[in-house]
């Protein structure tokens, strides 16, 4: 089983700033159809970063930003936001 962890400063400030929490934010995992993209450009030599794109369990499309610990058994927040209008193209298939 997955374990979901983030620092709670940052969880309460991405609340304020984009609306989401964390817990809504990891239900994005269980989406079947999300889209999972390396992020190269916040990546660092210890610690690799990812963006997961996908339906939270309060049916809102999300960006997820994360990164994986203890080879996946841990996947720490780092942050979430409502998922941008070309984004939800992307999702619905609407861009190739």
């Amino acid at each position: 089983m997955v374990k979901f962890e983030w620092n709670e400063e940052k969880a309460i400030k991405n609340i304020k700033k984009h609306g989401v929490s964390f817990e809504e934010a990891s239900s994005v995992f269980y989406d079947d159809f999300a889209v999972q993209f390396y992020d190269k450009e916040h990546s660092e030599l210890d610690e690799d970063r990812f963006l997961l794109l996908g339906l939270s369990n309060h049916s809102r499309l999300l960006m997820v930003c994360h990164c994986e610990k203890l080879s996946g058994e841990v996947l720490r927040i780092i942050s979430a936001r409502k998922a941008t209008n070309n984004e939800k193209k992307f999702y619905k298939g609407g861009l190739k």
